[in-house]
């Protein structure tokens, strides 16, 4: 029903109806008309902003799809940064320590790439702290891996330049041990099994039977085959390079003063003598007159798994026999 106007009249004191004019009538249907688009528009809006539009849910979802993707990426890369880190730590305390190089200054290992605004672009994407982070795990690893790439490279060229160093360096157990039955305890702080007090434990200790053969774990001369306080029967064999190389508490020793020797060679038999508990085989690797941990010496006779076993077993410290 169309709306009916009046105005008051004070001459005559009537209400007089008013006939809009065309003009007012068409003001009146365009505010109708632009009111009624507003709220339209407005309730449109409102339904996108709650719903959103078919395009930005298939973004939301691929954007979803994305993040899970970057974060398995990322898992992925620290994995793959844990491994480069055994490596690392093989490479400067294995490898490099056998051939007597320098390890690689942590620093250089550690270098980023240079530019403080390397990674600016990627700050205005979005989930910018993923993806940068991911970047720059990733070239951090590639980063250490042309680093440990060059360092191998170094280190094939050091084994070529020194094949009979290599035979030299003391490289096997002094016993058949593939299997690490007869480890028995490692180089480190140990308690005297005679004495009961802490004393530092120069070698490691293989517990076999008495007979069991004794093997020289690498090429060189014979310095001492004899008797030693403590040690009892014990061969001494200089390997040259640096390396020598002790085979204590022997039963029976089948080498002199003087004799060459190589590496597999039999040189004696597991015994009990001198202040030993029990039949076993003490030995130690000297390095320019230094006492070192045996363990880095097994690189030829183990591998990786069982090398890390070995490693284990001799920080267990195990009984002690002498």
């Amino acid at each position: 029903m169309r709306k009916v106007y009046y105005i008051y009249n004070p001459k005559t004191r009537t209400y007089d109806r008013v006939y809009p004019t065309v003009r007012q009538r068409v003001m009146s249907l365009l505010r109708s008309l632009f009111v009624g688009m507003g709220f339209g528009i407005g309730a449109f809006l409102l339904f996108l902003w709650i719903f959103g539009t078919p395009s930005e849910k298939e973004l939301r979802i691929e954007n979803s799809r994305l993040q899970a993707q970057y974060d398995v990426l990322s898992h992925r890369l620290d994995e793959a940064l844990t491994v480069m880190k055994d490596l690392q730590q093989r490479d400067d305390n294995l490898y490099r320590v056998m051939l007597q190089a320098d390890p690689i200054a942590d620093p250089v290992r550690r270098a980023s790439y240079g530019g403080t605004n390397r990674y600016e672009e990627l700050m205005d994407l979005a989930n910018a702290d993923l993806v940068v982070n991911t970047t720059q795990k990733m070239d951090m690893l590639d980063r250490q891996l042309y680093i440990q790439s060059q360092s191998f490279d170094e280190v094939v060229k050091l084994c070529k330049e020194n094949d009979e160093k290599l035979k030299c360096i003391p490289a096997i157990q002094p016993v058949a041990n593939k299997d690490l039955k007869y480890t028995a305890s490692g180089y480190g702080l140990r308690i005297d099994p005679i004495y009961n007090t802490t004393k530092f434990h120069e070698g490691m200790d293989f517990s076999a039977n008495i007979g069991t053969p004794v093997y020289a774990t690498g090429n060189g001369v014979v310095t001492k085959a004899g008797w030693q306080s403590g040690y009892g029967k014990i061969i001494k064999i200089d390997h040259g390079y640096g390396y020598e190389t002790w085979y204590a508490h022997l039963n029976d020793m089948d080498v002199r003063v003087g004799q060459k020797v190589v590496r597999g060679q039999v040189i004696g038999e597991v015994g009990n003598t001198g202040k030993s508990t029990g039949p076993h085989l003490h030995y130690e690797v000297h390095v320019k007159g230094r006492v070192v941990n045996p363990v880095n010496y097994y690189f030829m006779d183990l591998n990786a798994d069982d090398y890390d076993k070995m490693i284990q077993m001799a920080e267990n410290h195990g009984k002690v026999y002498d």
